[in-house]
């Protein structure tokens, strides 16, 4: 336990900066979770539409610290790929 009031302020920064990235962090899940979804199950459009949404999200994570900002780049970079796989042309099987 914290005795110093230098070392009690620490404390209550430390448990507010951990709530707030929780949220976060959830949040970034949340929406990269409906772009897989939208990739699986429905068209280009939604995934795009989705993936945009995401990127916003991320990008913000990244900003505040919640996230890396190179692991935030690496799954929209991911991502990105992924829905535009999408458009892409299925070559016929041999």
């Amino acid at each position: 336990m914290a005795n110093h009031p230098s070392a009690e302020k620490r404390n209550r920064q430390r448990t507010k900066r951990a709530l707030r990235n929780r949220s976060i962090k959830s949040t970034v899940r949340t929406y990269v979770k409906r772009v897989r979804t939208a990739i699986e199950k429905s068209g280009k459009a939604e995934a795009a539409e989705a993936l945009k949404k995401a990127i916003v999200v991320l990008d913000k994570a990244a900003s505040k610290g919640a996230v890396h900002r190179k692991a935030a780049s690496r799954v929209i970079s991911r991502l990105a790929s992924q829905v535009h796989k999408l458009a892409l042309p299925v070559p016929p099987s041999a």
